[in-house]
């Protein structure tokens, strides 16, 4: 599903521009400044209604009181409009219908690589559950709010921990309960989730890397999915005095992890920079395919200044995919693209916007 044409008013850096886009490779080329992230972080917010990096309040331009994006896509005409007064709101036309939120069926498929993302391995947990709840949202109608409804349940208790335990220990067991619930539904969609990854997982990285490595991908929790819901709520109950000392909540999805393992080894101890790299490579391009395959629909590819931190023969193995899908790539240094990429492709040169 190609994306013809975006209109930019008091979005970020941009007071009003409009782009058109090819449905190949869209090169947007500038100096820093020159609101190369700002334009693919529109055509995120058009595509699935929020960005990687910013919250909502904070993508009108300076003082603005408010900010627009009005997209063509080959589905048709897709709006979303900020507003701060009377207060902050939020909404998306798409096609003709008007709505608050954007379900899963009403979002374009998209896949974002940016640098943070190469600390994917060697990163905090939260970066890989991110990657298995972010690929979740896109491929399972629900996972979102799902998500949302866990980290509020988290929050509430978290809260009342901070109150101490002879103060909120009675009101703590209903809390633990809708959280237990909550917590297995998700971990069982985040399992299963990687097992179709392991599925595909070393001929991909084997392809991508031309390296007769294993690559095996596990999902390391504290309990089996399966009876996730009354373990978990057995150490809610035993762990009630060390949460309240520490004011936090110790047991849940949200302290698992996504171990990635290369040739039986730990990736984040063992690989080199050059595999760690590979690997990361490898996740994305995982996620791309397997966000196609559940859709049945091209993501957009949004790669945000990645060529720079990538060698030749890595640069090469991302091109190799980039002419199947809609990409949008940013970089500050054209020449590092390859000659052929470059000759094929539609290129936006932006200025320094502090000229």
């Amino acid at each position: 599903m190609a994306l013809r044409s975006l209109r930019l008013q008091h979005f970020r850096s941009y007071d009003d521009a409009f782009f058109e886009f090819e449905p190949g490779v869209t090169i947007i080329a500038g100096p820093n400044a020159s609101g190369k992230t700002n334009l693919l972080e529109a055509v995120l917010v058009v595509a699935r209604g929020n960005s990687y990096r910013a919250k909502d309040t904070e993508l009108l331009s300076y003082q603005a009181p408010w900010a627009r994006l009005d997209a063509q896509d080959s589905g048709g005409p897709r709006t979303v409009k900020l507003q701060t007064e009377p207060k902050f709101t939020k909404s998306y036309v798409i096609g003709t219908q008007t709505l608050s939120r954007l379900s899963l069926p009403k979002t374009l498929p998209v896949v974002v690589f940016e640098p943070n993302h190469l600390m994917l391995l060697h990163g905090s947990p939260d970066l890989r559950r991110s990657y298995l709840d972010d690929v979740l949202e896109q491929t399972e109608p629900g996972y979102g709010t799902l998500r949302r409804t866990y980290r509020r349940v988290l929050a509430q208790r978290n809260a009342l921990l901070k109150r101490g335990i002879v103060i909120a220990g009675p009101q703590l067991f209903p809390w633990n309960i809708r959280l237990s619930e909550l917590g297995g539904q998700i971990v069982r969609q985040r399992a299963a989730l990687v097992e179709k990854l392991q599925a595909e997982a070393n001929e991909l990285y084997q392809s991508m890397s031309g390296i007769p490595a294993t690559v095996s991908l596990q999902y390391d929790s504290q309990w089996h999915p399966d009876h996730y819901e009354s373990l978990m709520l057995k150490k809610l109950e035993a762990n009630l005095e060390i949460d309240a000392q520490r004011g936090f909540t110790t047991a849940g999805p949200h302290r698992d992890d996504l171990l990635v393992l290369l040739n039986e080894q730990p990736a984040n101890v063992s690989a080199s920079r050059g595999e760690t790299r590979s690997l990361v490579l490898f996740l994305k391009v995982m996620e791309l395919k397997l966000i196609e395959q559940i859709r049945q629909q091209s993501p957009l590819l949004l790669l945000d200044d990645v060529f720079s931190e990538l060698d030749a023969g890595r640069r090469q193995s991302l091109t190799a995919y980039l002419n199947n899908y809609q990409t949008f790539l940013t970089t500050t240094d054209a020449d590092i693209l390859a000659s052929d990429l470059l000759a094929e492709s539609n290129v936006i040169k932006l200025k320094d916007n502090r000229l």
